[in-house]
């Protein structure tokens, strides 16, 4: 709920800041702006909490700290990318492969009752789903709307 917090706020406060300063209401650039904030905090998630990201990721894959630390690497640079205007559509395309690329880990951390903060094997389990699924088809629509869509 936290990254959907920051999106619509950091929309909001650039949308407002963006309309007083220019007089147009440029609501892409505002959602980009957003995106990226949102990616930059998720991101930080990756290198604060990488052992309890990890158990995100099926024991029968190897090297799990550096699949954390990768896909964390990755939100920072699609952060940056759909900033680029020369880049934000192709960006903003490889941002929805990963977003739902990393569905599936949200769901076996579900299934798992994984709270990645703590580490644990006590988180909301399956009913987090009925957040986290409708969160991620956001997260993909604001993405096209905001990079892609012309």
């Amino acid at each position: 709920m936290k990254p959907l917090i920051i999106l619509l706020t950091v929309f909001a406060v650039t949308f407002l800041i963006i309309k007083i300063l220019s007089g147009n209401y440029e609501w892409t650039l505002s959602g980009r702006i957003a995106m990226s904030a949102m990616l930059l905090f998720t991101a930080i998630g990756h290198f604060m909490f990488t052992k309890g990201m990890s158990l995100m990721i099926p024991d029968c894959i190897p090297l799990k700290s550096a699949i954390v630390y990768l896909t964390g690497a990755v939100e920072i640079i699609l952060a940056i990318g759909i900033l680029l205007p020369n880049y934000q559509i192709l960006t903003g395309w490889l941002l929805i492969i990963f977003l739902l690329l990393v569905l599936p880990a949200n769901i076996y951390a579900s299934m798992k009752h994984i709270d990645y903060q703590k580490a644990t094997f006590d988180g909301n389990g399956l009913p987090y789903l009925w957040i986290r699924i409708p969160l991620q088809i956001v997260f993909l629509v604001w993405t096209y709307f905001s990079t892609i869509y012309k």
